[in-house]
């Protein structure tokens, strides 16, 4: 009988202080930080500004910009073309699949 690894909750990705120790390499690992920091930063109807990500971001880790890029590339964010405003992807199934008609992470518009 093969036995399947439970993944170890993401509490333990982070310090005693709150901050992310590190951004995970594996791929998963990562998916289920991105989920949770999508989830417990950002309101899923409010856009925001590229500044306002990158702040509550770096509140995280000082690599923000690469948790932005990989939030939006993972589906969790979607952004304007132009990168003006950011806002959370809704999820259309338990994959997390990125909505039809939105290549790249991309949203048409942003209120």
């Amino acid at each position: 009988m093969t036995s399947h690894p439970v993944p170890s909750p993401v509490a333990d990705l982070f310090s005693a202080e709150g901050r992310l120790k590190a951004i995970p390499r594996k791929a998963p690992r990562r998916a289920q930080l991105l989920a949770h920091l999508a989830e417990s930063l950002f309101e899923p109807s409010r856009s925001y500004s590229e500044r306002e990500v990158n702040e509550a971001l770096l509140g995280v880790h000082e690599d923000f910009p690469a948790l932005r890029r990989y939030l939006v590339t993972g589906g969790e964010l979607s952004r304007t073309r132009d990168g003006a405003a950011y806002r959370r992807t809704p999820k259309l199934d338990a994959r997390h699949q990125q909505q039809p008609g939105s290549p790249g992470g991309a949203i048409p518009s942003v209120a």
